[in-house]
């Protein structure tokens, strides 16, 4: 499934505000607000998964450089997608097992 890195967040950022604000741009699979295991603040950056490749390009237009609790979000492709397509893992796993 295809995931967008979040940078910029606030430290006061959960996984739960990260997948509500992504949910306005459909199904969120999963989230991730990164935190310090010392403070257990959010580290400033995290990841969210999509349930289609649909999503992340919603969630694109409409949520890059939004605000979210105070900061304006950045938001970063998922280096497993190219030329719009998800690569399987286990055609990537295979790949790197042929030296490919």
């Amino acid at each position: 499934m295809p995931k967008v890195y979040v940078g910029n967040l606030a430290g006061s950022v959960t996984s739960s505000d990260l997948a509500a604000h992504f949910a306005r741009a459909g199904e969120v699979v999963g989230a991730l607000a990164v935190t310090d295991r010392t403070s257990g603040t959010c580290r400033g950056f995290g990841v969210v998964e999509m349930a289609e490749l649909a999503d992340v390009a919603l969630a694109f237009s409409l949520l890059n450089n939004s605000e979210l609790k105070g900061q304006k979000i950045l938001l970063e492709p998922d280096p497993a997608l190219r030329n719009g397509k998800a690569r399987s893992k286990a055609r990537s796993e295979g790949q790197r097992r042929n030296g490919s």
